[in-house]
């Protein structure tokens, strides 16, 4: 288990320094768990009580439409953080699911948690402002992709920022992230 600590560590180190003293304050802030493929972290209409990073595993958030399709708006995988943000921030119900692709293991923080950790340790609150700045981009990047570009084009470049995403996510669920059907899908060249 201290690996998997250790792991966290290193993550938050990529960004910002911490002393042993700053990370022996954090550490307890954070819950280990470990999920079964499709289980949920996140179901909609439920409390939303974490953020998630993700040791190992495969995870998708997605909403459900009236008539039953579903919309996936994120993969995170080994190292990316995700949640129902909207609802995390709030503390409203979930609007959106989130649940896991592959049997997956991570940890878990709680708003109290996090506002504690950056209250107390500028460092951490300089690491969250940092990771929210990249999810902004990645967000940006996704919608701007979505009304420039075809599906084909989004899945090349889909291919090509994220090769073995692909490999390891069914290819009906990368035509509901690409927003074609699964017949649409098997006629690209990629």
């Amino acid at each position: 288990m201290q690996d998997k600590y250790q792991l966290l560590r290193q993550h938050f180190e990529e960004i910002v320094t911490l002393t042993d003293e700053e990370w022996n304050f954090i550490a307890p802030h954070f819950e280990h768990k470990k999920l079964k493929k499709h289980q949920f972290l996140i179901q909609t209409g439920q409390p939303v009580d974490c953020e998630f990073w993700i040791i190992n595993g495969l995870i998708k958030s997605y909403a459900v439409d009236e008539k039953g399709s579903e919309h996936i708006l994120q993969f995170a995988m080994e190292d990316y953080w995700v949640s129902d943000y909207y609802a995390f921030q709030h503390q409203i119900p979930a609007t959106i699911f989130v649940d896991c692709i592959e049997d997956s293991e991570f940890f878990c923080l709680s708003l109290e948690s996090r506002e504690t950790i950056c209250q107390k340790i500028p460092a951490m609150a300089n690491f969250f402002r940092i990771k929210s700045n990249y999810g902004f981009i990645g967000l940006q990047q996704r919608i701007l992709s979505l009304l420039t570009q075809t599906a084909e084009e989004r899945y090349d470049a889909l291919l090509f920022k994220l090769p073995k995403l692909v490999q390891r996510v069914p290819k009906k669920l990368i035509a509901a992230y690409l927003g074609v059907s699964r017949e649409t899908l098997s006629r690209f060249k990629g």
